[in-house]
């Protein structure tokens, strides 16, 4: 089942509409046009009883407000961290946002994928039903080369499974680099930690990074490292080993081990003792970021519960940061005879 429903305009008076997915067994997800944003994932826990796991707001006002935490949103045109907001394609010099002082971070200041309202499309299907959000991307936008078509399309299976898939095309080269950027707290939203939630990450490296959060450009092993999740590991065990590092915790991208380029991949499995839900992240990106809410700050969020420091969780699907300037990284630059696609898939089950 699929409805739609006001959720107020944003400052210049364009309408934001709310749809809400609902499968047979009763997993709910809220979508809103703004920034094709999930805004709530309603999951049941082992005895059955269902909470909203996912970061948000009540209001459009607060998603406009909000500078810096990206809730739920459709991020990019290129996701992740530019060094200096710099990069050199075809001979020509661009100079983007610097909006991650001094980087340029999630797309821009005015005009990223998440600051826009997007166009939606309900549809419901056999064993599926969910929104295709579609926008265009001037030439230029947010000083991005290239008119970006793209089409983000959200699917809640019987399941219990959100599959999101990613497409886009241009008419000049361009980098790309989508992904979503959810706060999951599997106890419910609002609940305090997630340290408590134990973690498996599928990569053998990590992107080490500069006091910007800059990748060096190595590939580094994460054995021996506060970095190696190859087993399930409590996310507060050794934290507070990276206190004192440019990250202030976790955040940092990891190299998923692959197959071969574009295979869809476990990246990661994420349990909570407390509730018994397990969420399994699969995509077909080359790398996973993994930031453990080092800035969260108990700012206000849905149904007035704060988010308070360390309470939530990101895995976002994606391409290196600064990858655009990192010849020996998968490329991000989308070609006009080319089509981006990728997908991401937050399967959500229970033990």
């Amino acid at each position: 089942m699929v409805s739609k429903a006001s959720f107020g305009e944003t400052s210049d008076g364009k309408n934001i509409d709310l749809y809400t997915v609902k499968n047979p067994s009763g997993m709910t997800i809220r979508l809103i046009t703004r920034g094709a944003t999930l805004i709530g994932v309603d999951v049941p826990d082992r005895d059955g009883r269902f909470d909203d796991v996912v970061f948000g707001f009540d209001t459009a006002e607060e998603y406009e407000s909000d500078k810096y935490q990206y809730f739920g949103c459709t991020t990019g045109r290129c996701a992740n961290r530019i060094a200096e907001g710099k990069f050199i394609l075809d001979g020509k010099d661009y100079q983007l946002a610097v909006n991650n002082d001094p980087n340029h971070l999630h797309g821009g200041a005015q005009r990223s994928l998440d600051k826009v309202v997007w166009a939606a499309e309900p549809f419901e299907k056999p064993h599926a039903r969910g929104v295709k959000f579609s926008y265009t991307s001037p030439d230029g936008e947010e000083n991005y080369p290239g008119e970006l078509a793209i089409e983000v399309t959200y699917t809640l299976t019987d399941k219990n499974a959100i599959r999101i898939q990613y497409k886009a095309t241009t008419d000049k080269a361009t980098p790309v680099n989508l992904t979503n950027h959810s706060y999951f707290n599997l106890s419910g939203a609002g609940d305090p930690t997630i340290n408590d939630h134990v973690l498996t990450i599928n990569a053998d490296r990590y992107t080490p990074v500069d006091d910007t959060l800059i990748p060096t450009g190595e590939l580094a092993s994460v054995e021996g490292t506060p970095l190696d999740f190859r087993t399930p590991t409590r996310i507060g065990e050794r934290v507070d080993q990276l206190n004192d590092t440019a990250a202030l915790g976790y955040d940092h991208n990891f190299v998923l081990n692959q197959d071969a380029e574009g295979e869809m991949t476990t990246a990661a499995v994420v349990y909570d003792p407390a509730s018994g839900r397990v969420l399994t992240v699969r995509t077909t990106e080359p790398g996973v970021q993994f930031y453990g809410g080092n800035f969260l700050r108990g700012d206000t969020g849905k149904a007035g519960k704060p988010y308070a420091y360390r309470s939530g969780l990101c895995l976002e699907t994606q391409h290196f940061p600064n990858s655009i300037n990192t010849p020996d990284f998968p490329s991000v630059v989308l070609e006009p005879d080319q089509t981006y696609t990728q997908t991401c898939v937050y399967a959500f089950s229970v033990r």
